[in-house]
């Protein structure tokens, strides 16, 4: 798996100060999205164990709240198994600390009833992970005041109710 970018204090991907990974590789698309180089899964540098022990020494902060996964695509196959490493690593680290991911993908078709049976990644990935962002990004839909997504088809699930309960629950702040 290739990396487009670390951020070491974003505010800007989910609640507080977060790392953020953005990976590359996207087969969405979507029109004006924000990262379109990473798109491309060559884009970047190669994910290796330095990178993920950069994560985590940059999560080893009081004020660090948790880690946004984001892209690219972080569920593309490739990616998750990419992520899974460090992300096994964070939980076993900082099991305090919050993880988002933002997909493009809707999380009760695409995720649950597709990846979920068919890729023997995701049930683990989705263990770790608190809350997704799903949807495409859709321009049409593009609205700058709300929070933590880009257009309105998006939602906030809040993933470890949505698993207990069987379908999507949303998060609530």
């Amino acid at each position: 798996m290739n990396y487009a970018d670390i951020k070491k204090a974003d505010i800007a991907n989910g609640t507080g100060v977060r790392v953020s990974v953005f990976v590359s590789g996207c087969n969405h698309h979507c029109k004006n999205c924000f990262n379109p180089e990473a798109w491309d899964f060559n884009y970047g540098k190669e994910f290796t164990e330095e990178e993920i022990n950069k994560v985590i020494k940059e999560l080893d902060h009081s004020y660090v709240e948790g880690l946004s996964l984001l892209g690219g695509e972080p569920l593309e196959h490739v990616n998750q198994k990419g992520l899974l490493p460090l992300l096994r690593k964070v939980k076993e680290k900082f099991p305090e600390k919050n993880i988002w991911c933002y997909t493009g993908y809707e999380f009760d078709k695409d995720v649950m009833d597709k990846m979920y049976k068919q890729w023997e990644e995701t049930p683990e990935l989705l263990s770790y992970l608190d809350v997704m962002v799903d949807g495409k990004f859709v321009e049409e839909k593009k609205d700058i005041n709300l929070r933590f997504r880009g257009s309105s088809n998006q939602r906030i699930i809040d993933v470890k109710k949505s698993l207990k309960e069987k379908k999507a629950v949303l998060f609530e702040f």
